[in-house]
This record gives C-alpha cells, sequence and structure tokens, in this order.
C-alpha cells in the first residue's frame, strides 16, 4: 500500500515509524501544515515524501487522520471525493462524535480507530519506536464500512503488533472517559492544586515518584485535551460526579476517625491491580 498520514506528531510520526520498521507501506507519504513541522519531518526522516492534500488523496490507498478530534472533523470535507476504494482513517480518542459526523459519501470508507497508547508529549520530535507494539487499539461501527476498508485496517493494526478489540462508538467513548479522559482531567486539577498551594521551592525539593506519576500527564497539549473534553462533555461529567462522591466518601470517613471503613476502601483500590 501506499499509505498518507496527516499530522506527524506523536501519533502519525510514531505509526510512520512502525510503517518503516515492519516494511509495510510501498511508500508513505506525509501532509503537515507549519513550516517548522514539515522541517522536524524532513530532518528525522519519518516519511518518504511531504505532499499536499491533492497529491496524498491521488496517490494513497490509505490516508491516516493523526490529528486532534476537532480537526479531524473539520478536515473530513476535503476528503469527501476520495475514490472508494481509498481507506480513510482516524486515530482520535474519542469516536462517537466523529463518527456522527462524517459525511455519508465516505462513510463506508472511514474507520474510527483508537489506538490505547501515547504519552503526555506532542510534535514531531515525540515520535518514538515500538509506541504501539503490544498495545491494544479499538475499531468501531465496522459494520458500517466496506470490507475492503476493514480489512487493510486489521492488516496495517495486526502487522505492527497490536491487539484488535471491536467495539460500539458509544461504549468506546464511556470506557476511554474512565480509562483516558476522567484520569487526565484528575491530573490537570492536581497540578494546579498543587500550583495553587506551594511555592516552586518546596515542589522542586519534595515532588517524589507519586506526585511526578499522577502529574505527569498534565504537561499533555491543552489544545488536544480541550478538544477531547468538549467531544465527550457527557461521559466526563459522569465520571467525575462518580469521582467527586469518592472523595466526599474519603473525606467524611477521615472526618469521623472511620480509619477502619477507610482502610476497606483502600483495600477495595488495591484490587484493581490484580485485573491489571
Amino acid at each position: 500500500m501506499n499509505i498518507g498520514i496527516i499530522g506527524l506528531g506523536l501519533m502519525g510520526g510514531s505509526l510512520a515509524k512502525a510503517l518503516k520498521k515492519y516494511f509495510i507501506a510501498k511508500k508513505i507519504y506525509g501532509y503537515a501544515r507549519s513550516e517548522k513541522s514539515k522541517k522536524e519531518i524532513e530532518e528525522l526522516n519519518l516519511v518518504d515524501e511531504l505532499v499536499d492534500i491533492e497529491t496524498l488523496k491521488k496517490e494513497c490507498d490509505l490516508i491516516i487522520l493523526a490529528i486532534p478530534v476537532d480537526n479531524i472533523i473539520s478536515f473530513l470535507p476535503e476528503l469527501e471525493d476520495i475514490n472508494k476504494n481509498t481507506t480513510i482513517m482516524d486515530l482520535g480518542s474519542t469516536k462517537e462524535f466523529i463518527i456522527e459526523n462524517i459525511p455519508s459519501s465516505i462513510r463506508k470508507n472511514f474507520i474510527a480507530a483508537h489506538p490505547m497508547t501515547g504519552t503526555e508529549k506532542s510534535g514531531p520530535k515525540a515520535a518514538i519506536d515500538d509506541l504501539y507494539e503490544g498495545k491494544t487499539v479499538v475499531l468501531c461501527n465496522l459494520e458500517d464500512n466496506d470490507n475492503l476498508h476493514v480489512n487493510r485496517a486489521f492488516r496495517l493494526f495486526q502487522e505492527i503488533g497490536m491487539r484488535i478489540v471491536v467495539m460500539d462508538a458509544n461504549e468506546h467513548d464511556v470506557h476511554a472517559c474512565y480509562m483516558s479522559h476522567l484520569p487526565h482531567a484528575i491530573s490537570f486539577s492536581l497540578a494546579n492544586t498543587v500550583m495553587d498551594c506551594e511555592d516552586p521551592k518546596s515542589i522542586i525539593a519534595l515532588a517524589a515518584g507519586g506526585f511526578k506519576d499522577m502529574s505527569r500527564v498534565a504537561k499533555s497539549s491543552p489544545d488536544m485535551w480541550t478538544d477531547i473534553f468538549k467531544q465527550n462533555k457527557k461521559n466526563l461529567l459522569n465520571s467525575m460526579e462518580k469521582f467527586e462522591n469518592h472523595m466526599k466518601e474519603v473525606r467524611i470517613m477521615i472526618e469521623n476517625e472511620r480509619y477502619e471503613d477507610l482502610k476497606k476502601w483502600m483495600k477495595k483500590a488495591n484490587s484493581l491491580h490484580e485485573i491489571l
């Protein structure tokens, strides 16, 4: 296949590396808007050639949208005249809102995918080897796709070493909220709480492993995560309410010195890692 990647940051750039590693693509084309990104992409040799959108549409069997979720939706009209045999695939963290906004003319072409992997970094220099290997990718609402495009998606993800899960888009967004979106909201909140209450010198002197682990994702792109929170608003608000109820519960136990209940509450949380 000739494969085109729109957006060559962490996700798109790391995918380009995987495609090269496993010799999956005959040729890898890339598209980026900013001159800074183009320069970094060329320096890192992430793709074989940077081209414009029209060339991408003409030359590629598979076009991958590795851009923020709102940008995916705004980009779709540019792909409405795509050949029926060209596969389009997004890598966004939300699925239902994106699927609802796919033009009917390209719905059969469009594979809604979410690789469950990533780091807090962004941009072409964030691209890393082995980001995808051994991880899970969720493919949503495949019943609306032609088999040609489904088979291409399966082939690509299998050949880069991913585990494939098929799921309804709404179900995906609920699960992704608890596994990713809520933890990001909590991490941003924790970071802002510490920034409001501690001076920089204390943070530097006392911040240890636990705090660094929990606050790491607070370094993630505000632009990208604002879009994700917006698109998955309903599920995120529901999960926040449940989280806030747990925080109220632990506060009441501490205030009322119910330490045996507090210990049981913590032991229940310990069991999560038996599952993981």
